[in-house]
C-alpha cells in the first residue's frame, strides 16, 4: 500500500511540475510578444489582455499587465467557484508570471511595417496562449469566462470569444484610424490560428476506413506489425447488397503512410478513407483533461 502511495505521488508531483512549466514558458512567451511588439505599434488584441491594452493607451495609469491582473480578481473568484480549486490555482499562477513578464520585459523586436508587426506580434502572442491552454490551467482572462459559460450553459467558447472581440473591435473603431484596427483584427486572427496550431500540433489523429475483401488479413497486419488497435465493422454494399467487413483504426502522420503501404500490397482494390480528428480520447491515445 505504501509503495502504492508513493507511486500516485510521483505521478502527481511530475503533472504538477510539468503543467507549471507549460504555463511558465507559455506566459513568458505571450508577454515577450506583448511587450516586443504590440505595445510599440499601439496594437489591440483580442480577449481581456486586449482590453487592458486598451485602457492602457487611453488612460496610461497602470502598464498593461497591472490591469490584466486587477481586470483577472473577478474572474478568478468566477473560476474558483465555478470550475475548480486546482484550475484557479493554475490560472492565478499564469496571471501572476504573465503579470510579472510584462512589467520585468523591455524589449522592442524593432519590426516596423505595422502588416509585419501584426504577423509576427500574433505569431509569438498565439504559441504562447497555446502553450498554457495544453496545461490543465488557463491564462486567465476571458479563458475562464468561456470554460464557465462552455460548462454551464453549453455555449462554445469559439461564438464567445467572436462576440466579446466584436464588440471591443467595434468600440475601438470609435477610438482609432481604420488602418490599425485592420492590423489589430490580422493579429488577432493570426494568434487565434498559432493558438490553435500549438493546440493540436501532438494531437493530430488519423481515422482511416478500410474496406477490402481482405479485411481479416489487414485486420492481422495492423495489430502485430503496427502494434495498433482496429474495430471490425460489419457493413454492406448497397448496390451489391453483399456482406463486408469494415476496418477503423486510428492512426498518427508517422504511421500513415505505412499503414496504406501494407493495405494496396495486400490488396490493391481496397477503399482507404482517411479523416483527420484532433481530439481522441482513451485506448492510450490521449487522455480527458479535468479541468
Amino acid at each position: 500500500m505504501l509503495d502504492g502511495y508513493f507511486m500516485v505521488s510521483t505521478e502527481t508531483f511530475k503533472n504538477i511540475i510539468w503543467n507549471l512549466i507549460l504555463i511558465t514558458s507559455g506566459s513568458i512567451i505571450f508577454a515577450f510578444g506583448a511587450k516586443a511588439v504590440l505595445v510599440h505599434h499601439s496594437f489591440i488584441m483580442g480577449g481581456l489582455f486586449g482590453t487592458a491594452l486598451l485602457i492602457s493607451y487611453q488612460t496610461s495609469c497602470l502598464s498593461p499587465g497591472m490591469l490584466y491582473l486587477l481586470m483577472n480578481i473577478p474572474v478568478m473568484i468566477m473560476g474558483y467557484l465555478f470550475v475548480s480549486r486546482r484550475f484557479f490555482l493554475y490560472s492565478l499562477y499564469a496571471v501572476g508570471v504573465v503579470t510579472l513578464a510584462s512589467e520585468c520585459i523591455h524589449y522592442d523586436l524593432q519590426v516596423q511595417q505595422q502588416l509585419y508587426a501584426a504577423i509576427v506580434g500574433g505569431i509569438i502572442c498565439g504559441a504562447g496562449s497555446g502553450i498554457i491552454l495544453r496545461s490543465v490551467g488557463s491564462g486567465g482572462g476571458l479563458d475562464i469566462v468561456a470554460v464557465i459559460l462552455n460548462q454551464k450553459f453549453n455555449l462554445g467558447i469559439g461564438k464567445f470569444y467572436f462576440f466579446y472581440n466584436a464588440l471591443l473591435f467595434s468600440f475601438t473603431l470609435t477610438l482609432y484610424e481604420i488602418d490599425l484596427v485592420v492590423a489589430s483584427l490580422i493579429l488577432t486572427f493570426i494568434s487565434t490560428t498559432a493558438m490553435e496550431y500549438v493546440l493540436t500540433l501532438f494531437n493530430q489523429r488519423k481515422v482511416v476506413y478500410i474496406l477490402s475483401d481482405y479485411g481479416r488479413a489487414i485486420a492481422d497486419i495492423i495489430i502485430n506489425e503496427l502494434k495498433q488497435g482496429v474495430t471490425i465493422i460489419n457493413a454492406q454494399g448497397a448496390y451489391s447488397g453483399k456482406d463486408k467487413k469494415m476496418l477503423m483504426t486510428v492512426t498518427n502522420n508517422l504511421q500513415i503512410k505505412r499503414l496504406e503501404e501494407r493495405v494496396f500490397t495486400l490488396d490493391p482494390n481496397a477503399l482507404f478513407i482517411v479523416e483527420n480528428s484532433f481530439n481522441v480520447i482513451g485506448s492510450g491515445l490521449g487522455k480527458r483533461k479535468i479541468y
